[in-house]
């Protein structure tokens, strides 16, 4: 059978192309061709994407070694996102703590007083406002500079450079290299400023932990500062927008929240299972052995991507799984992946995604968008997908 021609063509807003359902289906793991990169192997299947995730002989760090399947010319695979443990593990123990239930429950206070500061900006700056630009994406980028320690009056500069790393043709190879360096290079200055002066924020955690244990280099930490900071800004600023997009989409779905805010912990994790925010399939993991999956022998060696958006839709695991239920439980969603490279910043997109709908459907009712939802612009060249303007209005 000829590989079939991946990514699949992305489908309007945030429908899932209707081959995915169909290999999930039929052919629940199938051989792939990428624009780039040698050939690889999709599983669409919920156990087998768990499998992929989570179990020891699927390797990142052989990412390293070999021409990765990708959509971009350059193979930007490294970091901490191409280890394996123990290596990994060792790496990310300076940010152990960095989401604590603790810490979280402090932040909590904290988000809720910036989301109602930014509601009422956007509402006293006129109607219809932007609900990316105009709350969501201040509403993160002031939570991560919060939490790490990074200047607020910073953002501009380092919003550029971290949406650069999830580029995929809409800037030059040569730009996001660029955004790369300088990003490099501006958390660099910032570790240097914290072990002179330590303040109570999480940079300042990380560098006396690098001190106390010396678990990792200079370079490794700067690894995982930017990773927290760029993964923490760009990933949430575009999910709620589209969380917002699918609520409003069908007001109903808004208005059960206004009515029922007890729900939005519930909402939180099944808006995570619905919403498909990648774009072109997740980073490859690579067989250390033969793997049989569905009853498929994939040969040692073989690069596997795993399909969390379809997964997450998997009959087998999740009832009537294209509808969106609010209440679903329980909710053993893959939204924030599995396994060694479980988000490590789950617990704070949880708390930003459940304050952000506390905020908005308190203190604006009656939010509704000003466009038909056939019209809403969408970003182009990313490899998350998301709204690029998502206008709003309460009237």
């Amino acid at each position: 059978m000829e590989p079939h021609v991946f990514p699949f063509p992305r489908a309007e807003r945030l429908e899932l192309d209707p081959e995915y359902a169909r290999l999930q289906a039929e052919e629940p793991v199938s051989q792939v061709v990428f624009p780039y990169g040698e050939p690889a192997w999709l599983v669409t299947r919920y156990e087998d994407v768990r499998t992929v995730l989570s179990d020891g002989r699927f390797s990142r760090a052989l990412s390293l070694e070999r021409d990765v399947p990708r959509v971009t010319v350059e193979n930007f695979s490294g970091g901490i996102v191409a280890m394996d443990p123990p290596e990994h593990t060792r790496v990310r123990s300076v940010c152990q703590y960095a989401f604590t239930a603790r810490r979280v429950a402090r932040l909590r206070e904290r988000a809720t007083v910036i989301a109602t500061e930014l509601a009422k900006e956007a509402i006293a700056g006129g109607e219809p406002f932007d609900g990316v630009e105009d709350f969501a994406v201040p509403f993160t980028l002031r939570m991560i500079c919060e939490l790490l320690g990074v200047p607020y009056g910073d953002r501009g500069r380092f919003r550029q450079w971290a949406e650069a790393g999830l580029a995929t043709t809409s800037i030059s190879e040569e730009e996001r290299l660029s955004a790369a360096g300088n990003l490099w290079e501006y958390i660099s200055g910032l570790l240097a400023e914290r072990r002179a002066d330590p303040q109570g924020d999480l940079i300042s955690a990380m560098v006396a932990s690098q001190s106390e244990t010396g678990a990792v280099t200079d370079d490794e930490l700067v690894m995982v500062v930017m990773t927290v900071l760029a993964a923490g800004y760009e990933t949430t600023s575009t999910e709620l927008p589209n969380f917002l997009y699918v609520l409003l989409e069908t007001p109903s779905r808004y208005r059960e929240l206004v009515s029922r805010p007890s729900v939005i912990p519930s909402a939180v994790e099944e808006l995570m299972r619905y919403v498909p925010m990648e774009a072109n399939g997740a980073s490859p993991r690579f067989t250390l052995e033969e793997v049989t999956l569905s009853g498929t022998r994939i040969p040692a060696g073989a690069p596997v991507v795993a399909a969390t958006v379809i997964a997450n839709r998997d009959p087998a695991v999740f009832a009537d799984p294209h509808r969106l239920d609010l209440t679903r439980a329980p909710n053993p969603h893959l939204g924030f992946g599995l396994g060694a490279h479980y988000c490590l910043g789950a617990p704070l997109a949880r708390l930003e995604l459940q304050v952000a709908l506390e905020v908005l459907t308190a203190a604006l009712p009656a939010l509704r968008l000003t466009d038909e939802p056939g019209s809403v612009e969408w970003k182009a060249g990313m490899m998350v997908r998301g709204p690029s303007k998502l206008m709003l209005t309460v009237q």
